[in-house]
């Protein structure tokens, strides 16, 4: 489902929101996880999952192509865990 055909279906599942309303819902939403993912807060929804920051540390690669040894810097990167609900509904469908 891409964020168009999110927006799509909340405007079908309710007559009062015109589509640039919904557009801004969705919208406002994800701009909320984003902030704060990047205070690195934690973001959780009730029977779907929790948004959370995790740090990866430096490492060393190798580059496929040259062979060369090449350093990766320590980083952050979102990570998505379900929730018991949704991991369920998605199992029993």
């Amino acid at each position: 489902m891409t964020k168009s055909e999110l927006v799509e279906r909340l405007v079908d599942q309710n007559s009062l929101l015109t589509r640039k309303d919904s557009e801004l819902i969705v919208d406002i939403v994800f701009d909320s996880i984003r902030t704060a993912l990047k205070n690195d807060e934690k973001v959780e929804i009730r029977g779907f999952g929790s948004f959370t920051i995790r740090e990866r540390g430096p490492r060393e690669a190798r580059n496929p192509k040259s062979g060369e040894i090449v350093q990766i810097p320590a980083k952050k990167t979102p990570f998505f865990k379900t929730g018991k609900e949704l991991r369920d509904r998605v199992n029993n469908s």
